[in-house]
């Protein structure tokens, strides 16, 4: 059975003014870090052995490309030597262009990473500085030129969208300018004011605002042969995150590394978010006990067959051609109609679902009111 891998890397050389996640400018812990996060990933190469596959890796942050170049090195080694890799398997490994430097391109292009994240924003240097961001417009297109140099055919860029002192203009030109690079898949968010972060405490919403630039992105990357495949996502044709459609679609996968989430054996666990809790826990692991059991491990829910129809529903009206009708049943021996049909007719007779024969997908509408929409679908 082929499942994925995220491995989380928490370290970041600034902490970005919006940013929410679990990250850390200290970086003095790096290679105890490392140490524990490969004895981690052993353990669940001996849980896993001879049943599954790795179909998707994805390293993420945190800032990756952060490490020094000898640690990235020893993380993909580990999981090379540790996992039953498939030979098309996809390898993303997220990264920021002030802090991806040649011996980091050098371990990229010698490992079987075969695609970078690369974290823009904008294409504007004052709303870069605005975000705080440490990196300019002209740093991103350098490594998009090395990225590429190196072989590197599948890149994401991150844009934000509904920022402090951007204008429609703005966007658009931020827009108009990425597509003009070998970008296969752009990643479009609209700015959340995080509670614990520096923006929370200085600006407001301009939910218009938002709305027409959203709108804007659907419009000029639909335009330039980007398909929209989920609410936030586009790609060119074949080049969808594998890794995140796995998310969507209740695949299993590993979760490794500080404050990591996975779904392995109907189970969706969440490890320690501390790091002094994380370093004893990871070194103290013991090889062969059950997964219920790791010491590293916060918090384990036993997904229940109902909480997986739920998840199957809101995860899966994410993409744009929704969820299949057969493929509901296939899974849960029931028709999707028994379980959910007041949600589907309120949303179909509001003109935020369409009913079409096997499939329920998001309209326009459905998809500016999405969170709202998925929220009647979880008890």
């Amino acid at each position: 059975m082929r499942i994925g891998l995220y491995v989380h890397v928490p370290f970041c050389n600034a902490k970005c003014y919006y940013c929410d996640f679990l990250s850390f400018t200290n970086k003095g812990l790096e290679e105890r870090y490392v140490q524990g996060l490969l004895r981690e990933l052993t353990y669940y190469s001996k849980l896993i052995d001879g049943v599954h596959t790795i179909g998707s890796v994805f390293i993420g942050g945190g800032t990756p490309s952060v490490l020094p170049p000898f640690l990235l090195q020893q993380i993909c080694r580990g999981i090379e030597e540790l996992f039953n890799l498939e030979d098309d398997m996809e390898w993303t490994i997220e990264a920021n262009p002030e802090s991806l430097s040649n011996q980091q391109l050098d371990v990229i292009h010698n490992s079987r990473i075969n695609r970078v994240s690369l974290g823009l924003q904008s294409t504007n240097n004052k709303l870069l500085k605005t975000l705080g961001r440490i990196h300019s417009f002209e740093d991103w297109k350098q490594s998009v030129a090395k990225l590429t140099n190196i072989g590197i055919k599948h890149i994401n860029t991150d844009l934000m969208f509904d920022l402090p002192g951007q204008t429609l203009s703005d966007w658009e030109k931020t827009l108009l300018t990425i597509i003009q690079y070998p970008i296969d898949h752009i990643s479009c968010y609209a700015l959340i004011l995080e509670e614990n972060t520096f923006f929370h405490k200085c600006y407001t919403k301009d939910e218009d605002n938002e709305v027409k630039m959203y709108k804007m992105a659907k419009d000029i990357l639909s335009r330039y042969d980007y398909s929209q495949y989920e609410i936030s996502n586009w790609a060119k044709a074949g080049c969808e995150c594998v890794h995140n459609v796995l998310y969507w679609q209740l695949g299993s996968y590993i979760g490794a590394g500080l404050g990591a989430s996975g779904y392995l054996f109907n189970r969706r666990y969440t490890n320690t978010s501390d790091m002094k809790q994380y370093l004893a826990a990871s070194h103290l692991t013991d090889l062969d006990v059950p997964l219920l059991d790791v010491p590293l491990i916060e918090e384990t829910i036993m997904i229940t067959p109902r909480m997986s129809q739920e998840e199957f529903m809101f995860l899966g009206l994410r993409m744009t051609n929704g969820v299949s009708k057969k493929q509901f049943y296939h899974i849960f021996n029931t028709q999707i109609e028994d379980v959910f049909k007041p949600q589907i007719d309120r949303w179909v007779q509001q003109k935020a679902l369409i009913n079409k024969e096997d499939r329920l997908y998001l309209t326009s509408y459905g998809v500016d009111i999405s969170n709202v929409v998925f929220s009647t679908f979880l008890e």
